[in-house]
């Protein structure tokens, strides 16, 4: 039995689809209850909701044997795990963005506010960038706004939320999509069972 880490909401929908194109489908998923564990004995697969930023943790500590994560968890926690394919979907980007009018003089130290230090921190590290990590778990916006911060480092979708605060992209760290990933200790003993899902979800992945 191979053991799926799904991320809740649309993208584990996605992801669920994508496992059932492939031919690893579990009908009870789609029932509505207030189970958290689905499996098919047939298809020798199971499944369990877990929150996003979860998944890396069930998937690393072995509770399952694969799951799916986005690039930014695996980027910001660096879980121990293999990462087998990128999915191509929940495609965005982390990037920084700040008021329209925001200037860097390079001078003074810069407040960052983000959900990602470790993202932010690597990536002004590299640029020799002297900051100042603002940690926020909510409306990452509101911070320069109010004068919290100059800039923030948050994932960016389609930037309605950023235009809608005057706030605008001034640079894209990485680009961003869902990734199956898997325990190391199981791949190694389930090996055969999880290069064959991992094949079969690539045929499905739109170019």
């Amino acid at each position: 039995m191979i053991n799926v880490a799904l991320p809740k909401g649309r993208l584990g929908e996605k992801v669920y689809a994508m496992f059932e194109k492939a031919g690893y489908e579990c009908p009870s998923i789609k029932e509505v209850n207030r189970k958290l564990v689905f499996e098919n004995e047939e298809k020798r697969i199971r499944y369990f909701w877990v929150k996003p930023s979860d998944v890396s943790i069930y998937v690393e500590r072995g509770a399952a044997d694969i799951g799916v994560a986005g690039k930014d968890i695996l980027l910001e926690y660096r879980p121990d795990v293999y990462e087998l394919l990128d999915l191509n979907i929940g495609k965005c980007c982390m990037a920084v963005a700040a008021p329209k009018d925001f200037y860097d003089n390079g001078v003074r130290t810069l407040k960052v506010a983000t959900k990602f230090s470790n993202i932010a921190r690597t990536y002004y590290n590299g640029l020799g960038r002297e900051i100042d990590i603002i940690h926020l778990n909510g409306s990452i916006e509101l911070a320069p706004i109010l004068g919290l911060s100059d800039v923030i480092v948050d994932i960016v979708e389609t930037g309605a939320t950023l235009r809608e605060n005057n706030l605008e992209v001034f640079e894209t760290i990485v680009p961003i999509s869902a990734r199956l990933i898997a325990n190391k200790t199981g791949f190694q003993f389930k090996t055969k069972e999880i290069e064959a899902v991992a094949r079969k979800l690539g045929e499905m992945i739109q170019p």
